[in-house]
């Protein structure tokens, strides 16, 4: 079962709501401007839900709009605001707003300040870090403010505004007054006509009425300006025919408030969520809350978890079918901090790993007892999984290889399960807590931390990484090789050395053993999947590139598996044979047609972006793959049932993270179909195994989206294993799983 928590970006629709809509659809579907007794029975219903949205919303003589919901709200308060002042003599200054309003404010402000030719200052009032606007600053603006646009509470935080202490603020001034109403339908008393307020929009589908449905209330005497013309309706104030089965769903939600048959009231719903503030405080010891709990909205809460992305937290969520958000669900695809909490004064980390959970006030008491269950349950994941800093979890020992990935530098650690040890290659400042972090909760020592190269732009973390697990190396070299080892064992394995200078003079490969010989080679950037790595800094000896991509072709062969230091495209690995075919500067030096001073040359010249096409092909062009977009290598529910239909050795691999996997199980294709758990994390691992599969053999990647599992099929094909596909949607498209498994008839 799903637990939706992500009412502020939208809500179900309330049964009452559907029957009132289809009743619309089916029975009063006349047009409202028709004089005919349909057309009558429409109008009818039409100013019922108007008056009684008049008192829900404490309108009095105000006007209320139907319209297509708040953004459409928004410009048209604005475009009437700002027309008064263009006419307006003695035209006021500024424009304000909040500074943690919803974008479609400031982009509202901006759009028609521009088009009117205004041209007018706008600024951002301050919030405290308690997310409430500085009245102060306000009280000190007013005078010269022609439009204040403020929030009755805030989306991303449920922060409530402090209304009669700004409607105090503008007392004297002659700003007209816009407050955004959207979050605080039906669970605040707003009184829009008591505080003066000018403009309030509202949004339908955010209380449980359909999306495309929502009011705007202009108080009597704010000048208005029609954002649409045309046939007069609305009495001329909104043009273009009604939308009467939005309406009369709306009006049943309004009924059931009014009446308050439906909805909780604020003690119980604040009850609701300190149980879930309690379920989250448990599951997730060192969380913290981005806004203080008493002056929020009782249905809201927002969050973060030191040493915790936003990524992971939703990804593990959604895993365990609890629907939260990352910020504002309009910018939740933008993978950047959330604006509002910057503009509280919050840290960095703060701001960008947070997480906001909602519900409605319908919710009952068990759907919150399943939502905490289901909260705990993450949180065990996490501890489990190694990834929560604050406390310690039953993790299974880890084995094999893990990438880290950060702005497209690659870090590389590989554990051994049978003697608790690990190599880090190329450690990254940023990774050292979290790599500290779980070799702690793993138990596992250090046998070291190598680097590929010196590098240009830093210096190496390795001795940070050994400081924060307590632990000294012993003698080693500047790159972290132990002095005097000719191999570093690990287990079964083993990292032996190849010096490879040319893009650093110290720059070397580290070739991976296992009993069946040669594994993979962590190459740092002597040989990047798509470009050669750089080789005019300081440190760089580029008349050695050449001799070593010779050194190293005949080292690991042209199939062996390349890990690069840097993976700015999400390609994971490569080889000599791949790299080849994609670049000619290297193909070149590999068949002896260039010297070692032609080829610095030709790389210098690269290097500076001259002659760019003569030496370098798109790495995704014409090879075994044919291609690498995402669309080619994408596979739809259809296609895979016939796929299994043609082949019944497909392999079926869940790149989930293990945080994931444990909480949300992989779909059942049946007893003939193969499932392999391989962690985008681990995937150059797993690729090393799956290069000896028969080329016939399809690999049908997914994950809970479609993205992760989209790169992992590209990259198999890269590495010339055409039939590789992803599925497309990930499992947010599957049916459920019984439904699943009679749609592939197997």
């Amino acid at each position: 079962m799903e637990i939706y928590l992500d009412a502020n970006a939208t809500t179900p629709v309330l049964p009452q709501a559907r029957e009132a809509a289809l009743a619309a659809m089916a029975e009063d579907f006349g047009n409202p401007s028709s004089i005919h007794s349909t057309g009558l029975k429409a109008r009818a219903l039409m100013d019922g839900v108007r008056a009684r949205a008049r008192r829900v919303l404490g309108a009095g003589q105000g006007r209320l709009l139907f319209l297509s919901g708040a953004t459409e709200g928004i410009q048209t308060a604005v475009l009437s605001a700002l027309s008064a002042l263009r006419d307006a003599p003695g035209r006021p200054a500024l424009l304000l707003y909040g500074a943690t309003e919803h974008k479609a404010v400031p982009e509202a402000l901006k759009h028609w300040n521009a088009l009117l030719g205004l041209h007018l200052e706008v600024l951002a009032i301050p919030v405290g870090r308690d997310g409430r606007h500085d009245l102060d600053w306000l009280r000190a603006h007013a005078p010269r403010a022609g439009l204040v646009c403020t929030m009755a509470a805030n989306n991303e935080t449920g922060v409530i505004s402090d209304l009669d202490g700004i409607a105090a603020a503008l007392a004297g001034s002659p700003a007209l007054w816009m407050v955004d109403g959207v979050q605080a339908l039906g669970k605040l008393p707003l009184r829009l006509e008591d505080r003066g307020i000018d403009y309030a929009p509202f949004s339908g589908h955010k209380l449980y009425a359909p999306k495309g449905i929502g009011l705007l209330y202009v108080r009597e005497g704010a000048p208005f300006t029609p954002l649409l013309a045309g046939g007069g309706q609305e009495g001329a104030w909104r043009s273009g025919t009604e939308n009467m089965s939005g309406i009369a769903a709306l009006g049943a939600v309004l009924a059931e408030l009014e009446a308050g048959r439906s909805f909780r009231d604020a003690a119980t719903l604040q009850g609701y969520r300190d149980r879930l503030a309690a379920a989250l405080q448990q599951a997730f010891p060192g969380l913290v809350f981005n806004a203080p709990p008493e002056l929020c909205l009782p249905t809201t809460l927002n969050f973060a978890v030191p040493g915790i992305s936003a990524k992971v937290l939703l990804d593990l969520f959604d895993a365990a079918e609890l629907r939260v958000s990352g910020g504002s669900a309009c910018s939740a695809a933008q993978a950047r901090p959330s604006d509002v909490l910057q503009a509280m004064g919050l840290p960095s980390w703060q701001a960008a790993a947070s997480i906001r959970l909602s519900f409605g006030p319908v919710t009952d008491p068990a759907f919150i007892d399943e939502a905490c269950a289901r909260i705990a349950v993450c949180g065990a994941s996490l501890r489990d999984s190694c990834l929560d800093p604050s406390a310690p979890g039953l993790a299974v020992p880890a084995d094999g290889l893990t990438r880290f990935v950060v702005d497209g530098a690659c870090c590389y650690l590989l554990a051994d399960a049978a003697t608790r040890r690990a190599v880090v290659v190329d450690p990254l400042p940023e990774l050292t807590d979290r790599l500290a972090q779980w070799l702690r909760c793993q138990g596992y020592g250090l046998a070291a931390v190598l680097d590929t190269h010196s590098h240009g732009d830093h210096a190496s973390s390795a001795g940070e990484l050994w400081s924060a697990l307590a632990q000294v190396p012993g003698p080693i070299d500047a790159l972290g090789w132990p002095a005097g080892a000719d191999a570093i064992p690990l287990g079964t394995r083993r990292l032996t050395r190849l010096p490879v200078p040319g893009h650093t003079l110290d720059s070397t490969a580290y070739l991976l053993h296992d009993a069946q010989g040669l594994r993979l080679v962590f190459i740092g950037d002597t040989v990047m999947p798509g470009a050669l790595g750089r080789s005019d800094f300081a440190q760089s000896a580029p008349l050695d590139y050449a001799a070593s991509l010779v050194r190293l072709q005949q080292a690991v062969g042209g199939d062996t598996l390349l890990l690069p230091g840097h993976d700015y495209d999400d390609r994971f690995a490569s080889t000599l044979a791949v790299e080849r075919a994609a670049q000619p500067l290297l193909a070149d030096v590999l068949a002896g047609r260039l010297d070692a001073a032609g080829f610095a040359q030709a790389k210098a010249v690269l290097e500076c972006d001259l002659g760019l096409t003569a030496y370098q092909t798109v790495a995704c062009g014409a090879r075994v793959d044919g291609g690498c977009s995402g669309a080619d290598s994408e596979m739809a529910l259809t296609e895979l049932q016939a796929l299994l239909a043609r082949h019944p050795d497909l392999l079926l691999v869940d790149v989930r993270e293990p945080y994931e996997q444990r909480l949300g199980q992989a779909p059942v294709l049946g007893p003939r179909v193969r499932c392999e758990a391989v962690a985008l994390s681990g995937l150059p691992d797993a690729l090393v195994e799956w290069q000896t599969l028969p080329p016939t053999t399809p690999v049908v990647f997914f994950c809970r989206s479609g993205n992760r599992s989209s790169q992992a099929a590209r990259a198999l094909r890269r590495l010339g294993h055409a039939q590789a596909w992803s599925l497309r949607g990930g499992l947010a498209l599957l049916p459920r799983p019984a439904a699943l498994d009679a749609a592939l008839a197997i």
